[in-house]
Protein backbone atom coordinates (compact mmCIF):
# COMPACT_ATOMS: atom_id res chain seq x y z
CA UNK A 1 0.00 0.00 0.00
CA UNK A 2 1.42 3.39 -1.02
CA UNK A 3 0.83 6.17 1.46
CA UNK A 4 2.06 9.70 2.09
CA UNK A 5 4.80 8.45 4.46
CA UNK A 6 6.01 6.02 1.78
CA UNK A 7 6.10 8.80 -0.82
CA UNK A 8 8.01 11.10 1.55
CA UNK A 9 10.50 8.37 2.34
CA UNK A 10 10.89 7.54 -1.35
CA UNK A 11 11.61 11.20 -2.13
CA UNK A 12 14.21 11.18 0.65
CA UNK A 13 16.00 8.18 -0.82
CA UNK A 14 15.93 9.66 -4.34
CA UNK A 15 17.38 12.99 -3.15
CA UNK A 16 20.12 11.23 -1.18
CA UNK A 17 21.07 9.05 -4.15
CA UNK A 18 21.25 12.12 -6.43
CA UNK A 19 23.34 13.91 -3.81
CA UNK A 20 25.67 10.96 -3.32
CA UNK A 21 26.19 10.33 -7.02
CA UNK A 22 26.95 14.02 -7.58
CA UNK A 23 29.55 13.99 -4.81
CA UNK A 24 31.14 10.79 -6.11
CA UNK A 25 31.23 12.04 -9.72
CA UNK A 26 32.67 15.40 -8.73
CA UNK A 27 34.94 14.24 -5.95
CA UNK A 28 33.10 16.49 -3.50
CA UNK A 29 34.26 19.72 -5.11
CA UNK A 30 32.05 22.71 -5.80
CA UNK A 31 30.31 22.34 -9.13
CA UNK A 32 32.49 19.40 -10.16
CA UNK A 33 29.61 16.91 -10.31
CA UNK A 34 26.60 17.10 -12.57
CA UNK A 35 24.83 19.54 -10.21
CA UNK A 36 26.07 23.12 -10.58
CA UNK A 37 26.11 23.76 -6.81
CA UNK A 38 28.75 24.30 -4.18
CA UNK A 39 28.91 21.86 -1.26
CA UNK A 40 26.78 23.99 1.08
CA UNK A 41 24.00 24.56 -1.46
CA UNK A 42 24.04 20.88 -2.42
CA UNK A 43 23.82 19.88 1.23
CA UNK A 44 20.96 22.26 1.97
CA UNK A 45 19.03 21.33 -1.17
CA UNK A 46 19.65 17.59 -1.34
CA UNK A 47 20.77 16.63 2.18
CA UNK A 48 18.52 18.54 4.55
CA UNK A 49 15.11 17.70 2.97
CA UNK A 50 15.60 13.92 3.30
CA UNK A 51 16.30 14.32 7.01
CA UNK A 52 13.20 16.44 7.53
CA UNK A 53 11.01 14.24 5.31
CA UNK A 54 12.14 11.09 7.15
CA UNK A 55 11.08 12.48 10.52
CA UNK A 56 7.77 13.64 9.07
CA UNK A 57 7.17 10.22 7.48
CA UNK A 58 7.84 8.46 10.78
CA UNK A 59 5.60 10.68 12.87
CA UNK A 60 2.62 10.88 10.50
CA UNK A 61 2.47 7.12 9.98
CA UNK A 62 0.49 6.02 13.00
CA UNK A 63 -1.86 3.33 11.68
CA UNK A 64 -1.67 0.86 10.07
CA UNK A 65 1.85 -0.19 10.97
CA UNK A 66 4.13 0.08 7.95
CA UNK A 67 6.94 -2.47 7.82
CA UNK A 68 7.96 -1.23 4.36
CA UNK A 69 8.29 2.30 5.67
CA UNK A 70 10.60 1.02 8.38
CA UNK A 71 12.82 -0.55 5.74
CA UNK A 72 12.82 2.69 3.74
CA UNK A 73 13.80 4.66 6.85
CA UNK A 74 16.66 2.26 7.53
CA UNK A 75 17.87 2.71 3.93
CA UNK A 76 17.65 6.50 4.33
CA UNK A 77 19.57 6.32 7.60
CA UNK A 78 22.22 4.10 6.02
CA UNK A 79 22.67 6.50 3.10
CA UNK A 80 23.09 9.40 5.53
CA UNK A 81 25.60 7.39 7.59
CA UNK A 82 27.56 6.58 4.42
CA UNK A 83 27.56 10.30 3.57
CA UNK A 84 28.88 11.08 7.04
CA UNK A 85 31.65 8.51 6.70
CA UNK A 86 32.63 9.94 3.30
CA UNK A 87 32.65 13.44 4.85
CA UNK A 88 35.02 12.22 7.54
CA UNK A 89 37.19 10.62 4.87
CA UNK A 90 37.29 13.83 2.80
CA UNK A 91 37.88 16.05 5.84
CA UNK A 92 41.66 15.64 5.74
CA UNK A 93 41.78 17.00 2.19
CA UNK A 94 39.40 19.87 2.94
CA UNK A 95 40.28 23.51 3.51
CA UNK A 96 38.27 23.28 6.76
CA UNK A 97 38.96 19.78 8.15
CA UNK A 98 37.50 20.45 11.61
CA UNK A 99 34.21 21.63 10.16
CA UNK A 100 34.00 18.69 7.74
CA UNK A 101 34.75 16.24 10.56
CA UNK A 102 32.03 17.81 12.70
CA UNK A 103 29.52 17.64 9.87
CA UNK A 104 30.47 14.02 9.16
CA UNK A 105 30.02 13.05 12.79
CA UNK A 106 26.69 14.86 12.90
CA UNK A 107 25.52 13.05 9.79
CA UNK A 108 26.46 9.70 11.26
CA UNK A 109 24.42 10.52 14.38
CA UNK A 110 21.39 11.73 12.42
CA UNK A 111 21.57 8.70 10.14
CA UNK A 112 21.67 6.40 13.16
CA UNK A 113 18.59 8.09 14.63
CA UNK A 114 16.65 7.73 11.36
CA UNK A 115 17.72 4.08 11.03
CA UNK A 116 16.61 3.50 14.65
CA UNK A 117 13.22 5.04 13.83
CA UNK A 118 12.97 2.57 10.95
CA UNK A 119 13.78 -0.31 13.30
CA UNK A 120 11.10 0.92 15.71
CA UNK A 121 8.58 1.05 12.86
CA UNK A 122 9.44 -2.53 11.82
CA UNK A 123 9.25 -3.77 15.40
CA UNK A 124 5.83 -2.20 15.94
CA UNK A 125 4.58 -3.69 12.66
CA UNK A 126 5.90 -7.12 13.64
CA UNK A 127 4.16 -7.01 17.03
CA UNK A 128 0.79 -6.23 15.46
CA UNK A 129 0.91 -8.83 12.71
Amino acid sequence: MVSVPHVLSGISIILLVIYGVDVLVGGGGAGDGFLPFDAMTRGIGFGMPPIILSFIAFFISKKPPFKGLGIMLIVTGALIIIGGILSLDMAAESAHPERMAGEGGGLIGIGAIIAALGAIKIRKASKLS
